[in-house]
C-alpha cells in the first residue's frame, strides 16, 4: 500500500505523510527527496470498537460521541504509552493479536474508571501515538493526508487537528478526499493498483517498509 500512496500522493515540493486509520493506524512517509517508508504506529479504531461493543453492544462509537462524553485518564494513558511498541524503530507492524482488550484490561489493574472515561482515553491514545510517530520518525512532515474508516470519527479528527497545532504547528491535516480519493476507498484502490502493477510487470513493494532485499514484482496470475 505505501507504493500506491507514493504513486497517488507524492509531491516533489513538500514532505507528506499518509495516515490510514483502520483497526490499526499506519503511516506512509513520503519525503520530497529520500526513501519512502511506512509502519504501523499503534491502535486506530480497534480498541475503541472493542470497548464500546463490550459495554453497549455497538460495532463502533458513532462520530466519537461516547468518547466525547468522557475525560481521558492521565494514569491509564501513561501506562499505555509506556508500551515499548510506540518507541520501537520502523519498520514495524502490529495488530489485534497484540493490541486487544486483554492488553487494556491488564493496564487498567488497580484503576477505577467509568467506561466513557476509558473510551476517551483510548481516543487520546490513538491521537498521541500518531503524533509521537510523526515527531519521532518524520518531524519535517508538512501535510498529513488522512484516510480510512477512522475519518468518520469526527471527535478523533477534530482532536487530532487541535493537538497537532500545538505539537507540530507547521503541519497541515487534510482528508484524502481533498486529493480526489474517498477516504474509505484508498485501500481498495491500492489493491486494484497492485493488480495493475503486476500486469505491467512493475515492482510494487517498498523495501524500507517490509525489510525486503530489493524491488519485487508482486502477485501471480492463475487463468481459469
Amino acid at each position: 500500500v505505501p507504493a500506491f500512496h507514493r504513486e497517488q500522493f507524492y509531491d516533489p515540493l513538500e514532505n507528506r505523510a499518509i495516515l490510514n486509520i483502520g483497526g490499526i493506524a499506519n503511516l506512509t512517509i513520503l519525503p520530497r527527496s529520500g526513501e519512502v517508508f511506512g509502519f504501523d504506529c499503534g491502535p486506530g479504531n480497534l480498541l475503541l470498537d472493542a470497548w464500546i461493543y463490550r459495554h453497549h453492544g455497538k460495532a463502533f462509537d458513532d462520530d466519537g460521541q461516547w468518547a466525547s462524553s468522557g475525560t481521558p485518564d492521565s494514569e491509564l494513558l501513561s501506562r499505555m504509552l509506556q508500551d515499548p511498541y510506540f518507541t520501537k524503530q520502523p519498520p514495524k507492524s502490529t495488530g489485534r493479536d497484540y493490541f486487544n482488550l486483554r492488553w487494556l484490561d491488564d493496564l487498567m489493574t488497580g484503576l477505577s474508571l467509568t467506561p466513557e472515561d476509558v473510551q476517551a482515553t483510548l481516543l487520546q491514545l490513538t491521537i498521541d501515538s500518531v503524533l509521537l510517530a510523526l515527531r519521532s520518525f518524520a518531524s519535517n512532515t508538512q501535510t498529513l493526508i488522512v484516510c480510512g474508516g477512522g475519518v468518520r470519527n469526527i471527535a478523533l479528527l477534530e482532536l487530532l487537528k487541535i493537538q497537532a497545532r500545538d505539537q507540530m504547528p507547521n503541519l497541515k491535516i487534510a482528508s484524502s478526499a481533498q486529493f480526489g480519493i474517498d477516504p474509505q476507498l484508498v485501500e481498495s484502490l491500492a489493491f486494484a493498483w497492485l493488480a495493475w502493477a503486476f500486469m505491467q510487470k512493475r515492482p510494487a513493494n517498498v523495501p524500507a517498509v517490509t525489510g525486503a532485499k530489493g524491488l519485487r514484482i508482486l502477485g501471480a496470475l492463475y487463468p481459469a
